[in-house]
């Protein structure tokens, strides 16, 4: 197979690989719908893959309990300098790193075949485009790919003899032996587990993990801690955004992207269903944003992904139809239960739960039953076009002119439903400060307050010291000048007494994203106040929404005393990074405490 490789760089690459992992085959992947049927077949009858009777060309898998999501502490930024991995990511030193991981993946494939997948993330030849090359042992991550990225022959095609490409080095970790039996998921224990990046040398190394992020290399670790780095050498924007045009009824188009932390309802925002008559949303990407000023001055954005891998447990017709509707075939789920009927089902689906499942560690399952029936972090992988709110526009190589950004997170007070920056440096202020709600899991085994700051929702994903990251940000609003999008800041999540929710949410966030395209185009005012610019008295289109009145004035209520008792954790955020903080930022700070001072 090596030898239908031309690019001589790519096929030494894959020599030095195959040299030290040792499998018994080497397979390069021509990304057709054959090969996907072949490699499921496979596994289906392996017992890895189980047919869903209900779901045409829709397969469950069930993961190792040891390995159900992104193992953040066991990733790493590997940079010569650690400053230049910053002090919010793990660091090791490459030749330390590498010296480890080497001795890991020696002989780590044997018995397995190596999969080659040449993969492209953007569309083939956009400008804004990048290629990877991802070798991995794992059948099911190979499908992953196919649905999350675009493989195969045209992308070699496009890389041609001597173009550049991304390494990405996967293995689960799990060398079977001459007559070993393998396990249903074969994968590393945790403490071998390394997701590894080299930004100073474009490359990628995972280990020990065949779950979602950490083996799926063009997700995050490709398309956001390695590109993060790229896009500020190369003088754009890699971001953990949505992307949703917004069509008002007289046929004007804005293009909206927006960063949230988890459980913040992304993936539901990028699929919105708008409730106010004459407005039409399409979804462009609902979790990677690569944005890059075109000629004509403006800040143009892709979805470098194929297909969407969401979280399943919560999505339902009430919270996303559109989800919904595109499950229905062709879909991979991890981690869900499976009916009597040959069905998925998880918590919060439509409908009564059924009477007995097989939960997602393969137990019988009943409702009352003490442990969810799916992992909360169970998941659905689904191709792009078969997305109801697609935009016909969204593989469009230019990208589309992104008009608005927003940022926002889970907080049950202080944050009103919406507020618009002053000008760019607030905004990223906005961004640089954003905050979310954890549980009390995470705040027992974190240590961590009741808030947690993820600034850009970039937390997880920055690829170098983040203090320059939102240096990058100025200095990307300084390039664009009058034509940057605008800034603003939202919180669905409000609540009021008794716990209960002050917003509805879902499709009537449609009603804030309207105020926002308004105050794009000058057609509403906005009040001042500390904090930014707010929606006037009756700025809201409320129409055929039975909001109280009281419930209105508590969601866009600015509590000076509230403010100042959350600026403390803000400053000590920002000064963990130290000289790498932009003075901009500290002034922005400053004058925030002024205006809470004197409002």
């Amino acid at each position: 197979m090596i030898t239908q490789i031309k690019h001589e760089g790519l096929k030494s690459w894959v020599e030095e690989v195959a040299g030290m992992c040792r499998p018994d085959e080497i397979y390069l992947c021509d990304g057709t719908r054959e090969e996907y049927d072949r490699l499921m077949a496979q596994m289906v009858d392996a017992g890895v893959a189980i047919p869903l009777k209900e779901r045409s060309h829709s397969f469950l898998f069930r993961s190792d309990p040891s390995d159900v999501a992104r193992v953040e502490d066991r990733t790493y930024v590997s940079t010569t300098s650690r400053d230049d991995a910053g002090p919010i990511n793990n660091w090791m030193a490459p030749d330390e790193l590498k010296g480890t991981m080497k001795k890991l993946y020696d002989g780590c494939m044997k018995g397995r075949t190596m999969y080659v997948i040449p993969f492209s993330m953007g569309p083939i030849g956009s400008p804004l485009a990048k290629i990877g090359i991802q070798v991995t042992d794992s059948a099911y991550a190979t499908c992953n790919m196919h649905l999350m990225t675009r493989v195969g022959d045209k992308v070699l095609d496009a890389l041609g003899t001597d173009g550049e490409f991304i390494p990405c080095l996967h293995s689960i970790g799990a060398p079977l032996e001459q007559g070993q039996e393998d396990s249903d998921w074969p994968c590393a224990p945790m403490e071998e587990k390394y997701i590894s990046h080299f930004p100073e040398e474009n490359l990628i190394w995972s280990y020990g993990s065949g779950y979602g992020g950490n083996a799926l290399l063009g997700k995050k670790c490709l398309s956001l801690r390695l590109a993060s780095p790229i896009a500020k050498r190369e003088g754009w924007l890699a971001e953990h955004m949505l992307i949703v045009r917004l069509t008002n009824p007289e046929g004007r188009q804005y293009h909206i992207a927006g960063a949230f932390p988890s459980a913040c309802g992304k993936t539901n925002l990028a699929m919105i269903q708008p409730t106010i008559p004459g407005w039409k949303a399409e979804t462009i990407g609902d979790d990677i944003a690569w944005m890059q000023i075109r000629p004509n001055g403006r800040l143009h954005a892709i979805n470098p992904e194929t297909g969407f891998f969401g979280v399943a447990p919560g999505t339902s017709n009430g919270s996303n139809p559109v989800a919904v509707d595109m499950l229905k075939e062709n879909a991979i789920f991890t981690n869900c239960a499976l009916t009597d009927n040959g069905d998925v089902w998880w918590e919060e689906m439509d409908g009564d739960p059924p009477a007995h499942a097989i939960d997602w560690k393969g137990r019988d399952w009943t409702p009352g039953t003490d442990e969810p029936a799916a992992h909360p972090n169970a998941r659905f992988t689904a191709p792009a076009e078969q997305c109801p709110s697609l935009s016909p526009d969204w593989e469009d190589p230019e990208g589309v002119p992104i008009d608005i950004f927003i940022f926002g997170g889970r907080r049950a007070t202080t944050i009103p439903l919406v507020h618009e920056a002053y000008n760019w440096d607030h905004g990223v202020f906005l961004g640089a400060s954003a905050s979310s709600e954890i549980t009390a899991a995470i705040i027992v085994e974190s240590g961590l307050g009741h808030v947690r700051r993820d600034p850009f929702a970039m937390k997880p994903f920055c690829g170098y010291n983040m203090g320059d990251y939102f240096q990058h940000w100025f200095e990307m609003g300084d390039s664009m000048g009058e034509k940057a999008p605008r800034i603003f800041y939202v919180n669905w999540f409000r609540k009021g007494d008794n716990d209960r929710w002050l917003w509805p949410g879902f499709g009537d966030n449609s009603r804030v994203l309207k105020w926002m395209c308004d105050r794009v185009d000058g057609k509403v005012g906005a009040k001042e106040t500390p904090i930014g610019l707010m929606p006037e008295d009756g700025g809201l289109d409320l129409s055929g929404l039975s909001v109280p009145k009281e419930d209105m004035e508590e969601l866009l209520a600015v509590d000076p005393k509230m403010w100042l008792a959350e600026l403390p954790d803000i400053e000590a955020y920002f000064e963990q990074f130290g000289k790498h903080l932009p003075d901009r930022l500290r002034v922005q700070l400053v004058g925030l405490r002024e205006r809470l001072n004197n409002y």
